[in-house]
């Protein structure tokens, strides 16, 4: 979390100006001038988490949000919220994994495999080095709908929000293909926990006979981050306190008319 609380400097430029400002004035301007500052660090974290991160999701880069400060209330809060009410994991939990190290949380549909029996304790997933067609979003994550169709398919969406699971006319249309994607059929492989010959992970078999096997999404051990995202480099980046003296006299100036 950064928050910015009011301690302007260097106002011996705008005290003539100040002196014309009756209290509510003043304060009003310095809530301005936290607004602006909380902006500008906003800013300055998005820049942070595109040049750290490998192809952020907009759900993350957009996730921080400025509680905005008011006259009766000087102070700005700048964190990662989930400003959607979104069901998938809290941006903060996972930016706090990124700034301090530690687990990664699991994600909703992890939770949705494992309570389905389908994923084995203490792993998660991840896409494979070649994604399977038309699973990835180009971020190096599932797209959310492919994901849906594969919980739905494994019939473990007890969720809300998920669709219902799927139904056997469902699954034979999916077996069978259509003009636009080949027929498959997806399947769970545990690798050498179970005797299997594929590495842990859900596969596909498409083809005649289903010759032509493909990873999905593979089982890896869970996984823990190394600290990546400083918020004092963000706010160090953003200069917060000049920044914020400067803000502080161009909206003095501006409330005096100047």
């Amino acid at each position: 979390m950064v928050q910015v609380s009011i301690g302007v400097r260097n106002l011996e430029a705008v005290q003539a100006e100040l002196a014309k400002l009756a209290g509510p004035q003043a304060r009003q301007a310095y809530a301005k001038a936290l607004n602006d500052t909380g902006f500008q660090v906003r800013r300055q974290m998005q820049a942070e988490m595109a040049r750290v991160f490998d192809r952020p999701t907009p759900y993350v880069l957009k996730s921080s949000f400025v509680q905005q400060a008011t006259p009766n209330k000087l102070s700005v809060r700048i964190a990662p919220e989930n400003q959607r009410d979104s069901p998938g994991v809290d941006p903060q939990k996972i930016l706090q994994a990124q700034e301090f190290g530690g687990r990664r949380r699991d994600k909703r549909s992890e939770v949705a495999l494992r309570r389905a029996g389908i994923l084995p304790s203490g792993y998660q997933t991840s896409i494979p080095r070649v994604p399977y067609p038309g699973s990835d979003d180009g971020r190096g994550n599932l797209r959310g709908a492919f994901m849906v169709q594969l919980i739905s398919y494994f019939q473990a969406s007890p969720e809300q929000g998920y669709s219902a699971n799927m139904s056997d006319k469902r699954k034979r249309a999916i077996h069978t293909g259509n003009k636009r994607t080949t027929g498959r059929r997806y399947f769970v492989s545990y690798g050498r926990l179970r005797g299997h010959h594929l590495a842990p992970g859900i596969w596909a078999a498409s083809g005649t006979g289903g010759v032509d096997v493909k990873p999905v999404v593979m089982f890896v051990r869970v996984g823990t981050y190394k600290p990546r995202l400083s918020m004092e480099r963000i706010a160090q980046g953003a200069d917060v306190q000049n920044y914020l003296d400067k803000r502080v006299r161009f909206r003095i100036r501006e409330a005096a008319g100047v």
